[in-house]
This record gives C-alpha cells, structure tokens and sequence, in this order.
C-alpha cells in the first residue's frame, strides 16, 4: 500500500505523520511539515508527534520495525528558535511541560519494543539530533552534499534540551560527551559524526532505506542500554575514582576557556550533565529540562539566537545581494542569475592571497596565483601545501582530495596566465598606485566581464577604481587573517560598483563557505575602523595610569576572544598609526577637522620614539622571545605611564570599549556605510571579535538594560567621565524616544 493510500484510509482518525506499512511489516514514518520548508520541533511537529507515537503503540503488534524518514531535504532542523527565544519566566511551568512533554513522547519511541531506524536523509543538527537519538539506530547519508549533524545548541545560548545531553552522556561517557560534542557545538559530517558516536552508520544515499530495513531484521527488539539492568555510563560513573579525580578540574578548565565572559550556557550544560550522570534517565531528563528553560529565561540566549540563527539566516538567503532594478532608488526586480566562479586569479603570493588560493582551490575552483615571479608564488603555494600536510596528518583529508586541491593552484609570475581568470582578487601591498598597477597589468587579459576585486582593509574602492577601465566591475573584497579560519567577507561596494558584480562577488564569497556581508566605501569600510575605536579606548586606558594587564582582563571578561593591546600588537602598531595618519590627511583635504584620541599620542611614543611597533618586529605592548613567543606586559610601557596610579571599575573599562564600538557603529548606520543591522551584527562578530554573548554590535545597544534609552543615559554618563566621544548621537536619541530598536 502506498503512503497516500496509507494516509487517505486513515484520515478520520489519524492526523500523525505520514504512515507506509509494507508487506514486511516495516512501517516509514515519514516526517514533512507541509506549512515550513524543513522540520523543526513547532507545534505541527508535537502534534504529529503525539499521534504517530500512538499509533505505533497501538499498532505495535503488526509492526516488525520503524523506519523514521523525512520528505525534507534537511532530515530535521532542529527546535523551534521562535519559541524559545519568545520564553517568558512568568511561563515557566508552561515551559518546562511542554519540553517534557516533547521528551516523553521520544522517550515512548525509544521504549516501544519495536526496532526504529532513523534514516538520515541530509542534515540532523540541535532538536533534529535529538529526535534521531530517540531511535535505536542512526543511519545517515554518506552523499548527502553539505548535511551536518550535532548538538550546536551551545553555540546559540542553550543546551541540548529535548534529551541530547542525557543521551550523550550514557552513549560516550561523560567526559566524552561534553569535550567533543555538547561543549564545542560541533557540526560534524557524516564520517565525523560516525566517528565520534552519535550516529553508527553511513551509506549511500539510495542505500539509506535498505540499511535500515537489515538492521530492523537483525535487532528485532533493541533495549537502549540505559534501559538495561546494570547499566554503567562508559568512562565510569561520576562515583568512579577515575572520573571523580577529573571531576574538579572541569569546572576550573571551563572558566579558562571562557575568560570570565558572561556565557550561561556552557557551565549550564556541564552541570546538567554531571548532575544527569548522577541519578537515573529520566531523572537526568528533568534536570536536563530545567537547566535548558533557566537559560531560555536569560538575555545571553535570546541575544546569540537572534545573531547565529535569525541574522545569519537574513545573511545567508541572500538578505543584501542585489537584484535587477535595485539601486537608484528604484524597486527590486528579479534576482541576477546564480554565479559561478571558474577561474579565480589572485595576485600577491603573501599570506592573505595564499590564504585566499586556498580556501578558493578547496572550493573546487581552479587558481592562478600570482607574484613577482614564479618563484615567489611558488612558496605561496607552500602555505596550501602546509595546510594540507596538517589535515592529512589529523585525518580531516585523503591524499586523493589533498593531491587534487593542490593541483588546481597555479604558481605563475606571468600576467599572461591570467587568461580566462573570471574573478580577480588583488591581494598585495597597501598603497593605492600599487594596487592600481596591479590590475592595469592584468585587466585587458581576464575575460571581459571578470570581477575586479580588491582585498584592501582600509582604501577607499572608490579611487582605486579610478585605475582600471571597467569601473563598474571593481569591488572591494576584504577578507581576514587567518583566511583559512575566519568565516567572514567584507564585500565593498564603490561608488561606480554594478549591482550585477555586488551579485556576482556575493556568489563567490559563499562559494568558498564563508559569510558575506556587504557595506558601502569608506575610509576603514566597518569593520576596520570599528576595531580601531576597541583598541583605542584601551590604549587611551593605558595612557590614563590603568594597568595594562587590568585593562586586558576587562576585555576578556566581557568577552572578547583577546585582550586589546595583545590584538594591537598582532596586528602591528604601526599599520594603526599610518592608517590613522592616512584618514587624518584625507579628513583635512576635504576641508574637516580631525578630532584627536587621547589614544594617539601611546601609540606614537611607542612607535616613533621606542621603535616597538609590533610582536614581528619583537616588541610591541608585549615582549617576545627572538621565536615570537608572547611574554609579559613590557616593563617601559609600566614605567612611562605610571601604571596602577589610576583604577577605574571593570564596567567602565568594559563598557568604554563596547560603547565605542557601538557608537561608531551607529555613526556607520547613519551614514550609509552598512544598510543592514544583520550585517553590522554578524560582521562585528565574525569579523572583529564583538563578543558573541552580545547578539552582536546593534543587538548590544538593543538588549542594554532599559533599552535603547537606558544606552542613551549610559553613554552620557561615560562622556561626562571620559570624553565627549561618548556622547549618544541624535539618531540613537529619536530612537530610544520613539522605543524603535535596530532590526
């Protein structure tokens, strides 16, 4: 009988998923929210839920096992964000029934004496995870292009609420569970998945259906272990001597990993997982439950689910790429066609432009990389080669796919190569004739309509474009250090900047699989000059008497990934200070008055007068050692300013630089350098290090306490105490008047 069939017989009394019993007695329950383009744990799912868990208890007898399937290409996205994110204190024992509600009727799937295969059709992370751990068996696809499989709730503000950590936990062991899968957030493949336990196979795609049917015909009733008398947690129980001894250490290895930011949610999914350990399932269910509905609860959870799920998601559909009739004013048309790109050429062979031959080569394209000669691309061709070493050596490669990825980069130093080259990324030295002699050596051999994209962080798109004929076709590109690691693209428009070419470089940064956001030209674009406003206000700090090693621990502990000065001198001092001097220059040309930082005098001195301008050049804020290893704060930096003199309470230091941060951020706003609060939010947080807990940089001013207009009264406070840099500008005001937040 075939699925519609199924359906239609039984549609006056069930209203559960589909239902597809075979002449095997094997039914296929195949889950498929026809309102949502993928599953998630929304009422239309509980529903269903509840109805298919009857049925098949009711049916249990003519049942020989289940299939769990999905109609969706993504098997199960995973809980209902917009549900937890709207969780309210005053409902909280509406809240915590409902989630246990949820559990138990898995718990009656996992306990229906009949074997349940959950076949994994594309991706099963958070919730969807948690749906597939409730069945005996886990097979995912072995083919199923990008699908991802984890517990990321972590990385949202939560924990693995809907049985996730119990079940981790009695399947890995305690220690296990939480340094591998709950506590790092991991989204693993498929193979990654298979190797750390949480799924216990993988088959081809067209295979998934017949793998699950053998299982079904050799474990004709499972029993989960935990359901077995006997049973002990793998690694031993927390009682045991060997876990007991590691058990004091976890909570103090946790705290050093968070720096002392305000992160909830990583110390409350250890402790629902050790308490868990303690006591039987169904207990450790509750407490699971409880700990995930306090977190639903905080402000922390709400912020990270706004930024990682709904601000990404805006990102990701393409919220800022262009269509046909955009710009001008004039309405959006029908979207530019998908591009692809075929032949990158990337010119500069240094570090960024390796970094960038990389990430495009292990994309699948083909790569000219190009320097001065083929001797110097060919050691930039090193770095890929160094990278893939790595990875082999972790089992993260084959040689196969190492030996194919290194072979679609082509170390060059003629421009003549760059024949056929359909996007242009120009990765060399700072300075804007160099660049422009760049891509007028190049620009009449790409194909005529390659994309002319510059990696610059700081010069304006605008007049580099002066350089090259097609004008419309040059955009800024700028990516970040290490470009293998960083997720993030700043793409920057210029003013002669096509749409179709915004569409186009759009494209391409996500087929490298990294984030784009998308601003428009100035000086620094966002992210750069926001960082700068970070940096300063605590080398200004420095100056004032603070002491250094105060003002880094102030910003770790408000979660930034490092302290200000140790960042500063990664990315030299001497680079701030010239791009400082190159902005004042421009600001004065145009007939402006250059504001100046009290940070600006430090970083001179240190630069100028004490030739410490950074750790390559083995001293900057920090000491070396002659291999570049970081050392303490230098002694001189104490001794010229006093250091210890002043003491300012953590909040100010904290909130001076978040403020400035956000300050400047609204400034790009209001001045139409960013056109998106996703941007602004995502780009601070994958760019430059804005601390995750916030939500991101506009979501920090939206969530501070008494909102927008409590930001205001706080921002006139820090300018009457440290400057009127603080002070709130007009717009933020009308805002907070009005009670409009930044969406």
């Amino acid at each position: 009988m075939s699925i519609a069939e199924n359906v239609a017989e039984t549609t006056d009394v069930y209203t559960g998923y589909a239902w597809d019993l075979d002449t095997d007695s094997i039914v296929t329950v195949t889950m498929d929210d026809p309102n949502a383009a993928v599953n998630t744990m929304n009422p239309h799912f509980v529903a269903s839920l509840e109805a298919t868990v009857g049925r098949l208890e009711a049916e249990r007898e003519n049942i020989a096992g289940v299939i769990l399937a999905s109609a969706k290409k993504s098997w199960f996205a995973g809980g209902d964000l917009n549900l937890l994110r709207a969780a309210d204190p005053a409902k909280a024992t509406e809240e915590t029934a409902h989630i246990d509600h949820v559990k138990a009727l898995l718990r009656r799937i996992e306990q229906l004496g009949k074997p349940v295969v959950a076949a994994l059709n594309g991706t099963a992370l958070g919730g969807g995870l948690e749906v597939a751990l409730a069945a005996h068996h886990r097979i995912a696809a072995s083919d199923a292009h990008g699908a991802q499989f984890g517990l990321p709730e972590v990385s949202l503000g939560l924990l693995p609420g809907g049985g996730g950590v119990t079940r981790t936990v009695r399947m890995l062991g305690l220690q296990k569970a939480l340094q591998e899968v709950i506590l790092p957030a991991t989204r693993f493949s498929a193979d990654g998945a298979l190797a750390v336990g949480i799924i216990d196979e993988v088959a081809p795609l067209a295979e998934l259906d017949a793998h699950a049917r053998a299982w079904i015909a050799a474990n004709p009733a499972p029993v989960k272990p935990w359901d077995e008398k006997g049973f002990r947690l793998p690694g031993g129980a927390p009682t045991s001597p060997g876990v007991a001894a590691l058990l004091p250490g976890m909570p103090a290895l946790l705290r050093k990993q968070l720096k002392g930011a305000p992160m909830p949610a990583p110390r409350a999914a250890m402790a629902a997982a050790v308490e868990g350990a303690y006591v039987d399932f169904d207990t450790a269910s509750r407490v699971e439950t409880r700990y995930l509905v306090s977190l639903t609860h905080g402000q922390v959870a709400k912020n990270m689910i706004k930024a990682f799920f709904f601000d990404l998601q805006e990102i990701n559909s393409g919220g800022s790429r262009p269509s046909t009739g955009a710009g001008n004013g004039e309405a959006n048309g029908e979207p530019f066609p998908k591009f692809t790109a075929t032949k990158v050429g990337v010119v500069g062979a240094g570090m960024m432009g390796a970094g960038i031959a990389y990430v495009s080569a292990k994309a699948g394209i083909e790569v000219v990389l190009k320097d001065v000669s083929a001797e110097a691309a060919e050691k930039g061709k090193d770095y890929s080669r160094q990278l893939e070493e790595k990875a082999l050596a972790r089992g993260k490669t084959t040689p196969e796919k190492s030996e194919a990825l290194l072979a679609r980069i082509h170390p060059t130093g003629d421009a003549a190569d760059f024949d056929g080259v359909d996007f242009v990324i120009e990765a060399v030295f700072e300075s804007v004739p160099v660049k422009q002699g760049v891509f007028q050596e190049i620009e009449d051999v790409v194909k005529p309509d390659a994309v002319l994209g510059s990696n610059t962080s700081t010069l304006p798109i605008t007049e580099l474009s002066e350089g090259v004929k097609r004008r419309e076709d040059f955009i800024g590109i700028h990516f970040f250090s290490p470009v293998d690691k960083m997720p993030l693209v700043e793409i920057v428009r210029g003013e002669n900047t096509g749409d179709e070419v915004l569409a186009k470089t759009f494209d391409y940064v996500q087929q490298i699989r990294k984030t784009p956001i998308v601003v428009n030209d100035s000086r620094g674009f966002f992210t750069s000059r926001v960082i700068g406003k970070f940096i300063a206000e605590a080398v200004a700090a420095v100056g004032e008497g603070v002491e250094p090693a105060s003002v880094e621990q102030a910003a770790l502990q408000a979660g930034y990934p490092a302290g200000a000065l140790q960042l500063l001198d990664e990315l030299t001092i001497s680079l701030s200070q010239k791009i400082r001097q190159e902005t004042r220059a421009a600001v004065e040309a145009e007939g402006g008055v250059w504001v100046e930082h009290p940070s600006e005098a430090i970083m001179d001195w240190i630069v100028d007068e004490q030739k410490r301008p950074g750790r390559r050049a083995g001293g900057g804020f920090y000491d070396y050692s002659p291999e570049g290893k970081r050392g303490g704060i230098w002694p001189g930096l104490r001794e010229k300013y006093d250091s210890g003199r002043t003491v300012l309470p953590l909040v100010d230091l904290q909130e001076r630089m978040l403020f400035a941060e956000a300050l400047d951020t609204i400034d790009c706003l209001d001045n139409n350098v960013l056109t998106s609060v996703a941007d602004a939010n995502i780009g601070s947080i994958y760019g430059i290090g804005f601390p995750a807990w916030t939500g991101g940089v506009l979501q920090y001013v939206n969530q501070y306490e008494g909102g927008l207009a409590g930001f205001v009264t706080r921002a006139r406070e820090l300018a009457a105490a440290y400057g009127e840099r603080f002070a709130p500008p007009a717009s933020l005001i009308a805002r907070a008047e009005s009670g409009e937040e930044y969406r």
